[in-house]
């Protein structure tokens, strides 16, 4: 959908549906990808897969978390806006991030992303943190960073939601 395009990435509560909110509303074309691309595949073949059990655990959602490569590639391929940010967490953004004109990358501190995280669990309980399981992969993630982009332009998202997007408008 762009001519440019770029990946917004971050940890759970960085702010990623927030940012693609705001830059929608700002009238730039912003994909949540968490919502608009996501359907649960086998990170190696991208397959669909159904998980053994009726409730996955949050490590097998987490992993199994892909976005539809086609669509990725579509929205990347049609020019007909100038830019199109692609936000959301993808466990296979490897498979596509080459395609792409800059990767973004959310950064909080832990207290923040815990009070996000609450404040979303708090407006529907069902939401991704709800659960004490989902509270240590996210944990884990945010120590180990082992889900989110290397060599990405790092962007302060504690600061006011305006500030972040005007900083990443800036870099584009």
């Amino acid at each position: 959908m762009g001519i440019k395009n770029y990946l917004i990435e971050g940890v759970s509560g960085a702010g990623k549906t927030t940012v693609a909110t705001e830059l929608q509303r700002r009238g730039y074309q912003a994909i949540h990808g968490d919502r608009e691309l996501v359907y649960r595949g086998d990170p190696e073949t991208g397959l669909p897969v159904t998980p053994e059990t009726s409730t996955p655990s949050a490590a097998w959602i987490g992993e199994h978390q892909l976005w539809d490569l086609e669509k990725v590639r579509a929205l990347i391929t049609n020019k007909e806006e100038p830019v199109t940010f692609f936000c959301g967490g993808s466990r296979n953004f490897g498979k596509f991030i080459d395609l792409l004109d800059g990767v973004f990358v959310l950064e909080v501190d832990a207290d923040t992303m815990n009070r996000r995280i609450d404040e979303r669990v708090a407006v529907d309980p069902t939401d991704f943190g709800g659960k004490p399981e989902e509270r240590e992969l996210i944990a884990r993630l945010y120590a180990t960073k082992e889900d989110v982009p290397k060599n990405a332009i790092s962007i302060d998202a504690t600061a006011p939601l305006a500030h972040v997007v005007d900083e990443i408008l800036s870099k584009i």
